[in-house]
C-alpha cells in the first residue's frame, strides 16, 4: 500500500510521515531528499539550475542512498555517489536550489522512476509535491497536508533553530516559503497541486497527533492493518491514547503539528522537496 501525502513547504509532511509510517509498520521513501542531493551535487560542481540536460545528467549518473537503522522507518543518512550528505542539503541555501531542480524534467524523469521501483516494492509513507498526482497515483491513500504560511515560516525557524542549520530569521523564511509556493505551484512540470482523490488537511493549530491519527484512520479504512504497540512502536506519538506534548513555536498557544526536532516529534528528514 501507497500513502501518498503532498503539500507545500513547511506544512508538517515529513513529521507527519514519519509518524503514519512508525504506527502502521510502513517504511518511508524520502524524495524530497533525492532531490535536495541532486540541487547540492549541482552547486558543488558548479551546474547552473536552468541546465536541464546538465542536472539530468547528474541524476542519472550519481547513486542516491539512504542508511537505515532497525526499526526505524525513516532513513537516517543520505549520501550521493557515495558522499554523505545528509547534513548539507538541510541547508538554506539547499534550500533556493532545490525547487529548479526538481522542476526540471530530466532530473524528475531519472528520479521518479527510482521512486516508483522501490515505492512499488512494498508498504510505504511517501511525501513530496506530486506524489498522488504524478509519482503514485494509484496511491490507495492521497492526502494534501496544509498550513498558513504564517504558520509554517514559525515553524522552519524553530526547526533550524533546533538543527543550528539554515536562517532563522523569520521574515527571510516567511519570504523564502512565499516564493517557493508560487514557484511550486506554478512550474510548467509536475505543478504543487492536490490530486483530485486527495482528502485536505490544515495542520495550522492543530496537535500532531491528530494529524497522524486523521491519516491512519483513512488507512485503516482501505486495509492497512495496525500493529498492536509493540515496544518497537514505543515512539510513534499516535500509537497511545494521550497527547504528547510537542512544543509550539508560540508558547501562547498549543502544540503544533509539524514542529519537527522536538523529543515528541519522529526523528530526521526536514519536510522537503
Amino acid at each position: 500500500m501507497i500513502i501518498a501525502i503532498d503539500g507545500p513547504s513547511g506544512a508538517g509532511k515529513s513529521t507527519v510521515a514519519k509518524a503514519v509510517a512508525k504506527k502502521l509498520g510502513f517504511s518511508c521513501l524520502d524524495t524530497g531528499a533525492m532531490y535536495r542531493a541532486v540541487a547540492w551535487r549541482a552547486l558543488q560542481d558548479g551546474v547552473a539550475l536552468d541546465d536541464d540536460a546538465a542536472l539530468g545528467r547528474l541524476a542519472r549518473t550519481h547513486d542516491i542512498a539512504f542508511g537505515h537503522e532497525p526499526g526505524d522507518p525513516a532513513p537516517k543518512r543520505v549520501s550521493i555517489g557515495g558522499e554523505d550528505v545528509t547534513d548539507a542539503i538541510r541547508t538554506a541555501e539547499i534550500d533556493r536550489a532545490v525547487s529548479p531542480v526538481s522542476a526540471a524534467p530530466s532530473v524528475r524523469e531519472a528520479l521518479v522512476a527510482q521512486q516508483q521501483r522501490i515505492g512499488r516494492a512494498g508498504d510505504y509513507v511517501v511525501e513530496g509535491r506530486d506524489i498522488g498526482t504524478v509519482v503514485f497515483p494509484e496511491a490507495a491513500v492521497k492526502v494534501f497536508l496544509t498550513a498558513s504560511a504564517e504558520e509554517r515560516a514559525h515553524r522552519r525557524v524553530r526547526q533550524n533553530v533546533d538543527r543550528s542549520v539554515g536562517s532563522i530569521d523569520y521574515d527571510e523564511v516567511l519570504a523564502d516559503i512565499r516564493r517557493r509556493d508560487d514557484y511550486d505551484s506554478s512550474r510548467a512540470t509536475s505543478p504543487l497541486k492536490p490530486a483530485d482523490d486527495a482528502v485536505h488537511l490544515d495542520s495550522t493549530g492543530r496537535y500532531i497527533e491528530e494529524v497522524i491519527d486523521d491519516i491512519c484512520a483513512m488507512a485503516r479504512e482501505r486495509g492497512a492493518q495496525e500493529p498492536s504497540c509493540p515496544s518497537e512502536q514505543a515512539e510513534a506519538p499516535a500509537c497511545h491514547p494521550e497527547r504528547a506534548e510537542v512544543p509550539s513555536c508560540h508558547p501562547e498557544r498549543r502544540p503544533q503539528a509539524g514542529v519537527e526536532g522536538s523529543p515528541a516529534a519522529p526523528a530526521g528528514g526536514v519536510e522537503s522537496r
